[in-house]
């Protein structure tokens, strides 16, 4: 069964054409896929149908379904669908990018996970421990992709790590804000950014980066210890 039985009683073909590289191949090229889909056929589904019923060798990786390629709708994109890897991050196979690459940015202090603190009197659920704490940032690696900086310098720590920074900045979770202060000055960071706003237009989650980098700056101008709280405009 095609994502367009699942997502959509009519039907039309749309051609795809994805990027494909395999370690050893002299190098990258375009494979087309013509691909049945319905109106709520998603740009993964149909990537998926190609994994399942063309070429089952197609690498792709997918996790949070709530952004990027699993709720773009390929319907309206046209006949042709262009599909590549995230820009600015090393190619590890077809459409997997190292994502390794993209944390390895972070200062030390950034964890993916913490722990959450709580309301005094709140106590979790039976059969849960302790809460825990997810930050809005999914990690898709979009801001560093859509970065005109990031495609020119391999040293600039790039959008996703600066936003990280200035959240520890608002809430500094036992981090010495020194430390990041630091970190955030080297002349890869902040100062490296060109204020063009295309990772905060490409951020899925609505962290928006580059209001934070901006934000981040005006710490290290004014040599203080914590930031304004960055909020919805």
């Amino acid at each position: 069964m095609s994502p367009a039985d699942v997502r959509g009683s009519s039907t039309a073909t749309r051609r795809f054409r994805v990027y494909r590289y395999k370690r050893g191949d002299p190098g990258w090229r375009f494979d087309p896929f013509e691909v049945p889909v319905g109106p709520r056929t998603t740009v993964l589904d149909a990537l998926r149908w190609i994994q399942l019923h063309r070429d089952g060798s197609l690498a792709l990786r997918h996790s949070c379904f709530h952004a990027l390629a699993c709720v773009t709708l390929a319907d309206p994109l046209g006949s042709t669908i262009t599909v590549e890897p995230l820009a600015n991050i090393p190619v590890l196979t077809d459409l997997v990018v190292d994502m390794g690459q993209v944390f390895a940015r972070f200062p030390d202090e950034i964890g993916t996970v913490r722990m959450s603190e709580k309301p005094s009197r709140a106590s979790p659920p039976d059969g849960i421990d302790t809460y825990e704490r997810f930050e809005d940032c999914i990690e898709c690696g979009l801001c560093l992709s859509a970065c005109p900086v990031s495609a020119t310098s391999d040293a600039y720590v790039g959008p996703a790590a600066l936003a990280a920074a200035q959240r520890l900045l608002e809430e500094p979770r036992g981090v010495d804000p020194e430390r990041i202060l630091d970190w955030a000055g080297d002349p890869a960071g902040a100062w490296r950014c060109h204020a063009a706003f295309e990772c905060t237009e490409a951020c899925p989650s609505n962290v928006r980066p580059a209001e934070r980098i901006m934000a981040l700056r005006g710490a290290l101008a004014a040599g203080r210890r914590t930031v304004a709280t960055v909020t919805p405009g």
